[in-house]
């Protein structure tokens, strides 16, 4: 039986941990052939060791326009189109608007947002010559509300939000049968927001895996949502933001 993006050629990047994994992951075993992209080359190498043939790893920092162009460049010769692009790359830094430096502004829009913006640059010239395909943008329930102590977290993530919309709409007007989403998770347990527990607080009891009302998912969950948008089910879904949040989001209205 096909996989659900059976033959599709993807691009996820920060694949190598987290929801990048997850998500490299699930694109294989649903049939794709996937380039994962990361600045940790040891963990990004063994991911596609791990996968054999079906993923390879490129050394990329999203926030490159240079390595933007070289990633294109090596997807382009090596399969010659691409179906899917995962802009997924990107930190986190807590600080409320009193607390928050400039530098630490200038630093989460440089690596949350400004490698999107790119990477829709580099995914619509390399979808539009090749019949279309799907870009999924990893954006954050603190990009749609507020969190006071993700002040600038928060806004390089609402920034994914408003250049989403523009990229679904002008792909739409231009006829590129490109689509474009943002997912906005909350509460990943990941490398990444392990640090914001409590000391001696295992993230673990406030899973959804130990009780489906908590808050916190797991990577897979978010990679689910990921291959939805990135299959031809989620066809007619295009400029939407899609809350992976165990419903945290309308708790807090």
């Amino acid at each position: 039986m096909a996989g659900r993006i059976e033959g599709r050629i993807a691009l996820v990047t920060g694949g190598a941990s987290g929801v990048g994994r997850a998500t490299v992951e699930a694109f294989v075993r649903e049939g794709a052939q996937v380039v994962l992209t990361d600045l940790n080359v040891e963990a990004g190498e063994a991911l596609a060791a791990e996968l054999g043939g079906k993923a390879c790893f490129i050394r990329q920092d999203a926030a490159s326009a240079a390595d933007w162009d070289m990633v294109a460049a090596a997807v382009r010769e090596r399969f010659g189109r691409l179906d899917i692009l995962v802009n997924n790359a990107g930190i986190l830094l807590k600080g409320s608007i009193e607390d928050a430096t400039l530098d630490d502004w200038q630093r989460l829009m440089r690596i949350n947002a400004d490698s999107v913006f790119l990477g829709c640059k580099a995914g619509v010239a390399l979808m539009k010559d090749s019949g279309g395909g799907s870009i999924i943008n990893i954006s954050s329930i603190a990009g749609i509300a507020g969190r006071d102590d993700y002040a600038a977290y928060g806004a390089s993530k609402a920034a994914i939000s408003g250049l989403t919309r523009a990229v679904a709409a002008h792909c739409r007007r231009a006829k590129y049968r490109i689509r474009c989403n943002s997912i906005h998770p909350d509460g990943i347990m990941t490398p990444m927001t392990a640090g914001s527990y409590p000391q001696g607080v295992d993230p673990a009891r406030f899973t959804i895996d130990a009780d489906p009302m908590n808050r916190a998912c797991l990577p897979a969950d978010v990679a689910a949502a990921i291959l939805f948008l990135a299959e031809d089910g989620s066809r007619a879904v295009n400029g939407i933001e899609l809350r992976v949040d165990s419903g945290q989001f309308v708790m807090s209205i």
